[in-house]
């Protein structure tokens, strides 16, 4: 199950109660070229909407926020080696970090696919 935010990330809360977070390929076009990533780190916990690191661009600098509360468990080193991967496949191998979810039912509020799209038009 993929949900979407407001502020352009997308969380995937599959089976478990370990969901990934990235931003969506929508922030990364108006990024441009992201040249840094700064994550959260493993073992910090968050509230739903908590500011968790920075994303800085060749044009901006952008916030990424969490989606749902809970305790990092994993983040994805490779986008802090390679940015690039970030507009390479921001949904995909450019995921930022992983989540312990402590209330998932705070997924019940994000959006879905179709709501999302409905946003940017």
């Amino acid at each position: 199950m993929i949900k979407f935010t407001v502020e352009n990330e997308w969380i995937n809360a599959a089976d478990t109660d370990v969901a990934v977070v990235g931003i969506t390929h929508y922030a990364q076009q108006q990024l441009g070229e992201v040249v840094f990533v700064e994550l959260p780190k493993i073992g910090t916990v968050f509230a739903q909407g908590d500011e968790t690191g920075v994303i800085e661009s060749v044009k901006a600098a952008a916030s990424i926020y969490t989606p749902v509360s809970g305790e990092i468990v994993a983040v994805n080193a490779d986008v802090v080696d390679n940015p690039a991967l970030v507009n390479d496949d921001p949904e995909g191998e450019g995921w930022l970090f992983k989540i312990k979810l402590s209330d998932p039912s705070q997924l019940d509020a994000l959006m879905d696919a179709d709501a999302y799209m409905a946003l940017l038009v």
